[in-house]
């Protein structure tokens, strides 16, 4: 039963497709309750798998990670009537294109999405869980919180501040019961990589370095997402994990 999140809840940002919603029916077959925050409420998929997964109904509430005003306010509501026992930061966005060509208000929607939405969730359901001296926060960062990548300027600034911030809760919030922890994917077939996959010589390229020798698939990341959450991750914090298939090895 270490692994188990029967009776706690779990808001999964993010979670229309993709890896939140791998995230959101790994933890529905694990016990969790569900809410789910995505730009819209369209999630008739990831409903769907959460009921495939033995789960029940979930929660669902629209929020847009490029207002990250907007996101804070829906949290600080949020948590006046819910108890949140697992908060999973998956939202997120990326633009591709050279850096001199990437436009200001193009770094400041990835940046907003990535990074200050990230944090407008985090502050009040953070505290929360301090508060209550115990809590499961994950966030999803990735293998440019390690490497600069090539024409994504912005992306990268925003996820190794994903993986300072999550250093610096942990430390903040570890006195007081709170694990704070993020998974690092590495090249996972999703939207955000569909650019690369159409690119039969970057594709390549990317899949001879991995070795696993496939691209991931958005379940490699539930085993991970499950065990941070569970009892089984206690005594792990402020660790960031990569997933990736060996990429970092190489």
């Amino acid at each position: 039963m270490t692994f188990s999140l029967a009776g706690r809840t779990a808001l999964v940002t993010g979670a229309r497709r993709g890896i939140g919603a791998a995230i959101a029916a790994g933890y529905a077959a694990a016990g969790a309750e569900l809410i789910l925050m995505a730009r819209d409420a369209a999630l008739e998929e990831t409903l769907e798998a959460i009921k495939a997964s033995g789960g029940g109904e979930a929660t669902i509430i629209t929020a847009d990670f490029a207002d990250p005003s907007a996101v804070e306010a829906t949290a600080a509501e949020l948590v006046k009537t819910r108890r949140i026992d697992i908060l999973v930061n998956n939202a997120g966005t990326i633009r591709r294109a050279p850096a001199a060509e990437t436009t200001t208000a193009d770094w400041q929607h990835v940046i907003d999405v990535n990074l200050n939405s990230t944090w407008a969730v985090t502050r009040p359901i953070g505290a929360a869980m301090a508060e209550r001296r115990t809590g499961k926060i994950i966030t999803i960062a990735s293998l440019l919180s390690f490497q600069g990548g090539i024409t994504v300027p912005a992306y990268t600034a925003s996820k190794h501040a994903v993986a300072g911030l999550t250093r610096a809760l942990a430390n903040e919030w570890g006195p007081y019961g709170v694990q704070v922890n993020a998974i690092a994917p590495g090249y996972i077939s999703t939207d955000n990589t569909t650019d690369l996959r159409a690119d039969p010589a970057r594709e390549a390229a990317i899949r001879d370095r991995i070795p696993a020798g496939r691209w991931g698939r958005p379940d490699d990341i539930v085993g991970a997402a499950v065990f941070l959450a569970s009892a089984a991750a206690d005594y792990v914090n402020g660790h960031v994990l990569p997933v990736d298939g060996g990429w970092l090895a190489r």
